[in-house]
């Protein structure tokens, strides 16, 4: 079954087909970085990351960019209020978003651009614009210039947000200090102010707006003509909008041949909102749930659907994570003990057919869910069916090594696919000292708890376990022996 996307631009589901034969062109929005990032942002970075990981997964080599806007103004407002320079504070929160980007195991993208780093590229897309008549200069002060778009000289403009003209012009604004022909029209580069960052252009000193840094960088790092661009709902107008009439104005080409758009992420059913008291970061959230959670949580509904974030949800997130990671570690243990047993019947390969069969089934309703418009929430019903077939054959006394190999490349896949297990791909001889050292000392416990056990004295068995209890470690005694398992 071949991957189908629903594009938001035709309103139907589409065939994915690449603009160049196994290559994938793919654009998404990244943070403006005056501050942590919210629970609401984690929702595309995370959606769009698995997308990514999936058709890397099926073959596609993707080059994915995700940009940072380092220059606007919430950013000049922080910093001049907290007496620093603009720069400095994109350090910071650029900073700050890998660190919770890298806990909720979102990968770096392939080229992380900034708009500041691409002024010669923004201006020269600007340029392009004019000649082409649909740009106008005004001039504010002295020398200097704000330019916009001539929305009136683009036709097909409003056709990602399927709205006319005059729909869209009911809603337009002209904000203080813009001096424009039409309400419609958008800043594609701002006239120096007192106390603002500027850089020198053929309309004198500036900065860009918004929207232009997103064509200017797509069009440099990924070309003129991108396979797919992503974000949340919200940016379909304008941000969207926009991007595709500066970008086709100054390239004469179609821009995206697939845009991809996730659902808005509620909090207690209601759109978050600093004015309604609900505004949630995701460090702040982090520090409420653990990471895999939150990701198995944006991966649990289809992403063009709102998903409520709410306590009871993020608890069954909790325990669905439990369920995968303690399928992973039994899968381990049975493996060990397995291997550790002498003098017993040897279960052949022939013998975990019916569970090869019956898991080949379900890994095929993972990749029939995955194609179908990327319906994580499909594919991770697979993967808990498939977590259901190994808890089962894990019971048995005697297990043949096809059985082992095959539950764990399926689970390794859903993980590198998903990211939502958490599996540690080293190998036990790559383990750092530390780490090697703790796991040698439960061992030891578990064993002089077997032996006070054995010699009837349990107070101290209990002291063991309670102390390995704090520390995470959670014991749990089977006729194969004493197993142990971190909790989240």
């Amino acid at each position: 079954m071949n991957l189908v996307l629903y594009n938001d631009l035709s309103r139907e589901k589409e065939k994915f087909v690449p603009l160049n034969e196994g290559r994938v062109t793919f654009y998404s929005c990244g943070p403006t970085v005056y501050d942590f990032f919210h629970i609401g942002n984690a929702r595309p970075f995370i959606v769009f990351d698995v997308l990514r990981r999936y058709m890397e997964h099926i073959g596609y080599k993707v080059t994915f960019v995700q940009n940072f806007t380092d220059i606007d103004d919430k950013m000049i407002g922080r910093a001049n209020a907290e007496g620093i320079t603009v720069a400095e504070l994109a350090e910071r929160f650029i900073a700050e978003y890998r660190k919770d980007a890298c806990a909720l195991g979102i990968h770096d993208p392939s080229v992380a651009p900034r708009a500041t780093d691409n002024m010669i590229e923004i201006i020269d897309t600007i340029k392009k614009i004019i000649e082409k008549g649909h740009a106008y200069e005004v001039k504010t002060s002295g020398e200097n210039g704000d330019v916009y778009f001539d929305v009136r000289s683009w036709p097909s403009y409003g056709k990602l947000a399927k709205q006319s003209l005059e729909e869209l012009e009911s809603g337009a604004r002209v904000d203080v200090g813009e001096i424009k022909r039409d309400p419609l029209d958008f800043a594609l580069w701002k006239a120096e102010k007192p106390g603002e960052p500027s850089w020198d252009s053929p309309w004198g000193k500036g900065r860009p707006g918004w929207h232009i840094e997103c064509s200017a960088m797509s069009s440099k790092y990924l070309g003129e003509t991108i396979d797919i661009h992503s974000g949340g709902v919200d940016l379909i107008f304008p941000h969207h909008e926009n991007e595709i009439a500066q970008s086709e104005a100054a390239t004469g080409k179609p821009f995206v041949r697939t845009w991809l758009h996730n659902g808005f992420l509620l909090i207690d059913k209601e759109k978050m909102s600093k004015s309604l008291g609900n505004f949630m970061t995701a460090r702040a959230a982090l520090e409420k749930y653990p990471p895999l959670a939150i990701r198995l949580f944006m991966l649990s509904a289809h992403y063009r659907s709102p998903i409520n974030f709410a306590p009871d949800g993020l608890e069954q997130s909790v325990g669905g994570v439990k369920r995968l990671r303690n399928c992973w570690g039994d899968l381990q243990n049975a493996r060990q003990n397995q291997s550790a047993r002498q003098n017993q019947k040897t279960a052949t390969d022939k013998d975990a057919s019916e569970f090869i069969r019956e898991l080949h089934a379900l890994d095929a309703r993972f990749y029939e869910a995955m194609n179908d418009d990327f319906n994580t929430a499909g594919a991770i019903g697979a993967v808990f069916e498939v977590v259901k077939l190994i808890n089962i054959q894990i019971r048995q006394s005697c297990l043949p090594s096809a059985f082992f190999d095959e539950a764990e490349a399926a689970l390794r896949k859903f993980d590198a696919i998903l990211g939502v297990i958490g599996i540690d791909d080293e190998s036990a001889n790559e383990k750092s000292k530390e780490v090697k050292d703790e796991e040698s000392e439960i061992e030891r416990l578990i064993e002089e708890r077997a032996a006070a056990r054995k010699s009837k004295n349990f107070e101290r068995s209990d002291e063991i376990r309670a102390s390995l209890l704090s520390l995470g470690i959670v014991l749990e005694d089977t006729p194969q022996g004493t197993k142990w398992k971190r909790e989240l």
